[in-house]
């Protein structure tokens, strides 16, 4: 019966390979290459063993490298999630989301505007009571945030009034160039005096 070393605690001593020289110019090893080979005293890894450094600030950096991304103990050491382009896009219209709907009022999450770094996104999954009230049927449930709000028939037709309100604000009213606007006022008359 043979036996093997359970997975991760085999160790083998990891030795520098020296280099070699030779009689010509350009066969011999780089510097860069040679300086790498070497042992170096400072270095972490002792025959292949990791070997912690003594300097305490050196030691509390490493901590502190090998300290995981998260809210902390209060907020149930929630990970900071990776943001995608679809994650991106569902934060910045959850961010925008007093300007979606004229009847509801929403705090504003701060004058920041920066993303924020920690969050959790789930399903709601609704109750059986709430079959025909407020249920999304197959056909308005969709992949994202953004999609589900794009394809809202009362959303949509609100924010097409909503353009065209703001488009006829800004048009001038008739033609620009038969307005007469400051001193060419006064001119124009005195032309027409003559």
């Amino acid at each position: 019966m043979a036996l093997t070393a359970p997975i991760g605690l085999s160790w083998a001593p990891k030795l520098p390979s020296l280099p070699t020289t030779s009689g010509g110019k350009d066969s011999g090893p780089s510097p860069s290459i040679a300086q790498a080979s070497l042992w170096n005293p400072g270095s972490q890894l002792v025959d292949g063993l990791f070997v912690p450094p003594r300097d305490p600030r050196k030691a509390n950096k490493l901590a502190r490298k090998n300290v995981k991304d998260t809210t902390g103990k209060g907020w149930f050491d929630m990970p900071a999630p990776t943001i995608t382009p679809e994650l991106k896009k569902d934060l910045e219209i959850l961010q925008l989301r007093h300007v979606m709907d004229p009847k509801r009022h929403f705090k504003r999450a701060g004058k920041s505007k920066a993303l924020p770094k920690y969050f959790q996104v789930g399903t709601v999954i609704e109750p059986a009571s709430e079959f025909f009230s407020s249920r999304l049927t197959k056909r308005e449930r969709k992949t994202t945030l953004v999609d589900e709000l794009l394809s809202d028939q009362h959303l949509k037709s609100y924010r097409m009034r909503k353009v065209r309100e703001i488009q006829e604000s800004r048009t001038p009213g008739g033609n620009q160039k038969w307005k007469n606007k400051g001193k060419k006022t006064l001119k124009r008359a005195k032309d027409r005096r003559k």
